[in-house]
């Protein structure tokens, strides 16, 4: 069986990616180069996608630096030491992001003859994107049947969220049980110049909650 995962270079969409894998998916990975200040996450998806040993790897560029609406696209300031439990949705969110990276995968995956997706979206811990929710899921799945060629003639697509209902800490437990070299991803909004995490970001704070958590060390921590 063939998926399209979608490979950010992060500890989630490397976990879900590596989840498909046990699963017996061929592996088809999709990284979006969006116009995002961290950029660093590239090089991260590169290699974690050769250590999964993935059929191919395909980048794309999609510059939604032309939409803006999201600090992490803009010159708008990343937030940081944020209250992540806060109701209001942050500036990090980027608009539509999901629905257009799912679509993207959905196209690529009606040509490539795969009817499965996978996406380490995650709706405990994270910063309230509201593209990150099963309801969403759900929704794009429907989408994705009613909208496509295949779909008429009778395929379903499904959209597999493995991680949706993980906690960080557990995230990460299920990851070193399969072996993940988290020290290959990236997750920081708002990288330093020499790509270190900043350790204030909203993606940096989860990811050390997660660390700690799990009773493991960081290894991008030094």
């Amino acid at each position: 069986m063939r998926a399209v995962v979608l490979l950010s270079g992060g500890l989630d969409s490397y976990t879900a990616a590596a989840i498909a894998k046990q699963q017996r998916f061929a592996l088809f990975a999709l990284t979006i180069r969006y116009g995002q200040r961290h950029a660093r996450e590239i090089e991260s998806a590169r290699a974690v996608a050769h250590a999964l040993g993935v059929e191919r790897h395909l980048e794309m560029d999609l510059d939604l630096r032309a939409i803006g609406g999201s600090s992490l696209t803009t010159a708008e300031p990343v937030p940081h030491g944020r209250d992540i439990d806060a109701p209001q949705i942050p500036s990090t969110y980027v608009p539509a992001r999901n629905t257009i990276f799912l679509s993207l995968a959905l196209g690529w995956g009606e040509v490539l003859g795969a009817h499965d997706i996978v996406i380490g979206v995650n709706a405990l811990d994270y910063s309230g994107y509201p593209d990150c929710r099963p309801e969403f899921i759900a929704a794009f799945e429907r989408v994705a049947t009613l909208g496509t060629r295949a779909g008429v003639e009778g395929e379903r697509f499904r959209i597999h969220t493995p991680l949706v209902s993980l906690g960080k800490a557990d995230i990460i437990r299920r990851g070193l049980e399969l072996g993940l070299d988290y020290g290959l991803t990236h997750s920081c909004y708002d990288p330093q110049p020499d790509g270190r995490p900043c350790g204030t970001c909203d993606s940096c704070v989860l990811r050390a909650k997660g660390f700690r958590q799990a009773g493991v060390h960081d290894p991008l921590m030094r």
